[in-house]
């Protein structure tokens, strides 16, 4: 088994596995020569184009895991929902009555993007014993940008309707639920050796507004999965203020941004693997502060299983040479050595 999979099975392994979130994309050159030929859409919504896409970052640093290049949003269109990249995702007609959620239709395993299935089946011939991550966005996410229409950075027409039309929110989100089952047990079933669920906008609401509308929606796309035997990640940016909700929810692993130290995330989140938590402005500096930063969060990993990772997405600004040393430097980081030193001088 992986190195990658014996981590988030809780393996406390010799040295962290590393992958970076948003690995395959605009910080590489390949991919932006890509892009400009065919756009992000088509990318995304072409099977080998995504392969493609996918493997890059694979080719070039040897990462442990591989990640599905797509987009949380790809499985909107087939509820009926207008999506467009303008960059962002932008829903023309958002959804913001009883009678948008009515009209939403949930396809089934075999009907939701079924291009993604279909690239998956082409990665695992190509990725030989790399393991591949498929992905979902979280329901609560999900409603997020379907509610608010695109980004935003408060939320504020979501946040509103959630206090102002909670029983439609909660018939939207038992919609989306069902989707992201039906959409990650396809990828599952297609290949995917493990599933991570981006509740990206999780940390802005408070923890009883978690637990009323987050919390259960994810924990019943994660139940949904345990019969499927593969890992379960969960992340959810900014919110170490929900982690005793995220604690009780069925997965293997939490991947935490940098805003808290490993150490404190695991006293937090017990039993679990820990994926994370480098600030991914550690890339845009030198060489030295780049060193300084990923050795502290290895230390601070040290005690437990644990999956190297940025606290979020690489930014394109990145030089890929950085990405290059920074896998480098956490190959090289022995973790047990590191334990018995560590006990040693204590």
């Amino acid at each position: 088994m992986s190195l990658f999979l014996r981590a988030l099975r809780g393996e406390d392994t010799p040295r962290a596995p590393i992958w970076i979130m948003r690995q395959a994309g605009r910080y590489l050159s390949e991919y932006r020569a890509l892009k400009a030929e065919h756009g992000f859409w088509t990318l995304a919504r072409t099977p080998e184009l995504a392969t493609e896409v996918t493997l890059q970052p694979i080719r070039r640093f040897g990462m442990d895991a591989a990640i599905l290049f797509s987009d949380i949003m790809t499985p909107l269109p087939d509820m009926g929902l207008s999506l467009e990249f303008r960059p962002g995702p932008v829903l023309d007609h958002p959804v913001r009555t009883a009678g948008d959620v009515d009209r939403l239709r949930v396809p089934s395993e075999e009907e939701v993007a079924p291009f993604v299935p279909d690239a998956i089946r082409l990665l695992r011939r190509e990725l030989g014993d790399t393991p591949l991550i498929g992905f979902a966005g979280a329901p609560l996410t999900l409603a997020t940008y379907a509610v608010q229409g695109s980004g935003s950075k408060e939320y504020e027409l979501f946040r509103g309707f959630l206090r102002r039309e909670s029983a439609t929110a909660d018939a939207l989100l038992e919609k989306f639920t069902d989707l992201t089952i039906n959409y990650l047990r396809a990828q599952v079933a297609a290949g995917a050796q493990a599933v991570q669920l981006f509740d990206s906008w999780a940390g802005i609401h408070d923890l009883a507004t978690y637990q009323r509308f987050g919390a259960p929606a994810a924990e019943r796309v994660l139940s949904a999965l345990a019969d499927t035997g593969v890992p379960r990640i969960y992340i959810a940016v900014g919110a170490q203020h929900l982690y005793p909700a995220i604690a009780r929810l069925p997965l293997e692993a939490v991947s935490v941004d940098w805003r808290m130290p490993l150490s404190a995330c695991r006293n937090a989140l017990p039993g679990l693997t820990l994926q994370g938590n480098l600030d991914p402005a550690a890339l845009l500096g030198d060489e030295a502060s780049l060193t300084a930063e990923a050795t502290a969060v290895l230390r601070e990993g040290l005690g437990g299983p644990h999956v190297f990772n940025l606290g979020h997405g690489i930014f394109k600004e990145t030089d890929p040479d950085m990405v290059a040393r920074l896998v480098d430097l956490v190959r090289g980081y022995d973790r047990h050595a590191a334990m018995a030193t560590a006990a040693g001088v204590a």
